[in-house]
């Protein structure tokens, strides 16, 4: 496991993902294995749908549940009081300012496993939150995206 890659995740990510194994491990697999029992009793298992579709259900599971597992035990955890907001870090919220175009756009700068576009939660190794890491507040950072280059002035850092 010394090999694996190390995903970097945020106090609050770390609990998320920690609350959605709890839930699958502990309420989901009991449903499936409710729904498996039920689908028992219909018979034939050979030629029972209901069957089928259960065992594919608890497949998936297991693989999420893997999944995470995965990501829980690869994470290095930032912890909240170790952010500091000199720089843009994992963990840090970070206003830029769009030099070409104008544009101010904030983002929450986590781990790869917490990124969410919809709520401008950017991964660490996305191009944009690669490209921020390390900067400080009055710093224009150039930065390759699939659109081409785009120049980003930093005007905030915040936890």
């Amino acid at each position: 496991m010394a090999d694996e890659k190390r995903n970097m995740i945020t106090e609050e990510g770390m609990r998320k993902l920690q609350e959605q194994l709890d839930y699958l491990i502990g309420t989901r697999r009991n449903e499936i294995a409710h729904q498996i029992e039920v689908a028992r009793g219909f018979g034939d298992l050979s030629e029972n749908a209901e069957y089928t579709e259960a065992k594919n259900d608890q497949a998936k599971l297991e693989e999420e549940i893997n999944r995470l597992t995965k990501a829980i035990n690869t994470a290095v955890v930032v912890a909240d009081s170790e952010i500091s907001t000199d720089k843009v870090s994992v963990g840090t919220t970070v206003t830029v300012k769009d030099k070409d175009s104008g544009e101010v756009y904030t983002y929450a700068i986590v781990g790869a496993e917490e990124a969410d576009p919809y709520e401008d939660k950017i991964s660490n190794e996305s191009p944009v939150g690669a490209g921020l890491l390390g900067a400080s507040v009055g710093e224009v950072r150039e930065i390759e995206i699939p659109m081409g280059l785009v120049h980003y002035q930093i005007i905030d850092i915040r936890r």
